[in-house]
């Protein structure tokens, strides 16, 4: 007899790092349901995001492709117009296709914005929000509860399949998850598995957009400042905006960050509880994971979309019961993995348009022989390619009217498990170029870069251009070394 396919539940946060969870401990929060998942499920100490900004994650995400070779570079945003092209195949496109009932729950920001095509948009949305309708561009996901952009985390909207919009005055999280926990007791009888991919928007700012009771576990604290915090007023953001800094903001940011970390926590523990009483726990792939991290003041800067760990750091925990190891490993998951790996686990084929690489003979509680897979047998030096885009408006204009290809700038890397190596050509015409390198293991807090002006002034260096070099022009990234 042929064992039914697992059923898939794919829970990812915006904006979360990887270091802001409790098993890791790093940062100073409560994350008690995460913490048991973690001793249950595969943790991946150093995953990342490929291209650390939302748009550009997702479109990854549900292709398996890098952000340039999708076309989404930057975020879904006003005035630009970028989506995930109807055309590209995704995880959810596959699933449907492999029978599965496909689910969709929260931020999506894969579609243009309404307001790029109508100044009054008959859903009703605004800046960089966007009703997508049934069709195509919802990727295969039939069961769609979802909105494009928007941060009003205490009183939320979504879309279903109409131009209505659902207007909720709840905990955005709380919430959604309710909606998950209701698709998941819909699906999960008879033989047809089914897969939902659950997106919570907080963490993302703004930070106090939290229910009082998560806020009230760290009222009255001094959060504990990682070594690389560096207090400044204004914060900067690594593509030239500011944030409102000095030392009580940024408690009060800390503390309201890791409170939305504790309330997704508390949901996710629901949603853990649920599967089993369902008696479903046993057959099906959960993955916790997020879109990128946020840096929190580390470094002197806010948000993310920079090359360092509190940026392009995810948590990321997969558990299927008997069949993938519990434990932690320190393999490098890229983004782009992520695709090839799921479908391989569930022993669907993987399409040619992934760029990615599958992870699941890593994954796997035993090898052919019985033996545990190691760290070493499964993948040896796995590397991920890192990258960012100039994307704000300015930005794309300036490099415009300079008569220059703005998609040859910003910034990519390699990070290995040891090293993080960067060529920065920056985010303006007149930067110029940069190339660092960071010794993770003895620098791991990113203080102390080395700062070179060519790459052959380091072993390290020289060998890890050479790596990027070949991987860009495999993806023909016009980003010239």
């Amino acid at each position: 007899m042929t064992r039914q396919r697992p059923n898939i539940i794919y829970i990812f946060a915006d904006q979360w790092r990887r270091q802001a969870v409790g098993f890791m401990n790093e940062d100073p929060v409560f994350t008690p349901h995460m913490d048991r998942f973690s001793k249950e499920g595969l943790v991946f100490t150093q995953a990342v995001s490929c291209t650390p900004l939302c748009s550009p994650h997702r479109a990854s995400l549900m292709t398996g492709k890098y952000a340039l070779s999708t076309g989404v570079f930057t975020n879904c945003k006003t005035g630009l117009n970028m989506m995930l092209s109807p055309d590209e195949i995704g995880i959810g496109d596959v699933l449907k296709r492999e029978g599965y009932r496909t689910g969709y729950i929260g931020k999506w920001h894969l579609d243009e914005p309404e307001r790029n095509k109508a100044e009054q948009p008959l859903s009703g949305a605004d800046d960089w929000d966007a009703y997508t309708p049934p069709g195509p561009k919802r990727h295969g996901f039939d069961y769609w509860y979802s909105y494009g952009a928007s941060d009003e985390h205490l009183t939320p909207h979504y879309w279903m399949d109409s131009p209505e919009k659902i207007k909720i005055s709840e905990w955005s999280v709380e919430h959604e998850t309710d909606k998950a926990l209701s698709f998941i007791e819909e699906n999960c009888g008879g033989e047809t598995p089914f897969s939902l991919f659950l997106s919570w928007n907080p963490p993302h700012s703004p930070f106090h957009l939290v229910p009082e009771r998560y806020k009230q576990l760290y009222e009255g604290t001094v959060p504990e400042r990682r070594d690389n915090v560096v207090i400044r007023e204004p914060f900067l953001v690594h593509t030239g905006e500011t944030i409102p800094g000095g030392e009580k903001k940024w408690e009060e940011y800390a503390n309201h960050y890791f409170a939305a970390v504790s309330g997704i926590d508390d949901q996710f523990g629901r949603l853990m509880e649920r599967l089993a009483q369902l008696d479903i726990a046993e057959n099906t792939i959960v993955v916790l994971t997020s879109d990128h991290g946020e840096l929190l003041g580390s470094h002197g800067m806010m948000a993310k979309h920079s090359w360092h760990e509190e940026s392009i750091g995810v948590p990321f925990i997969i558990r299927w019961p008997g069949r993938i190891a519990a434990g932690a490993t320190t393999e490098i998951l890229n983004t782009v993995d992520i695709m090839p790996t799921l479908l391989e686990l569930m022993d669907i084929p993987v399409p040619r348009t992934v760029e990615g690489h599958s992870l699941a003979a890593h994954m796997k509680e035993h090898d052919e022989l019985g033996g545990r897979v190691t760290d070493e047998a499964a993948g040896k030096d796995r590397r991920a390619l890192i990258s960012a885009y100039p994307g704000r408006l300015a930005a794309i204009t300036a490099f415009r009217e300079a008569g220059l290809n703005h998609l040859a700038y910003g910034w990519r890397g390699i990070r290995t498990k040891r090293y993080t190596y960067v060529v920065d050509k920056g985010y303006a015409p007149d930067e110029g170029e940069a190339r660092w390198l960071y010794d993770l293991q003895e620098d791991p807090a990113q203080q102390h870069p080395i700062a070179l002006k060519h790459a052959a002034e380091h072993p390290v260096a020289s060998e890890l251009e050479k790596e990027l070099k070949e991987r860009l022009a495999g993806i023909k990234d016009p980003f010239e070394i």
